[in-house]
């Protein structure tokens, strides 16, 4: 049970480092279900994000890759993730 809070409260850091520093602030269900059952993998997390702004990463390399920068700094910590920086 532990973990599960760990996590959440990982994500809750990230999404608010999307939102202040990317302007990427989702609403308060798209960051709840985000939260509660996050994606796996750093590709995953960050078309979730894109999805829940409305947008797709193909449309916006650029900014996908700055958000994808944010979301794999803060999923290299979780264990058992699979990603980490500088693959």
């Amino acid at each position: 049970m532990g973990h599960r809070d760990d996590r959440e409260s990982d994500v809750r850091r990230l999404l608010d480092e999307l939102c202040v520093n990317l302007g990427f602030c989702l609403p308060p269900e798209e960051s709840r279900r985000l939260r509660e059952s996050p994606p796996g993998g750093v590709d995953g997390f960050t078309d979730a994000v894109l999805a829940a702004e409305g947008m797709h990463g193909s449309e916006h390399p650029d900014l996908r890759r700055e958000v994808r920068r944010v979301v794999e700094r803060h999923l290299s910590r979780w264990p058992g993730t699979g990603d980490h920086p500088h693959r």
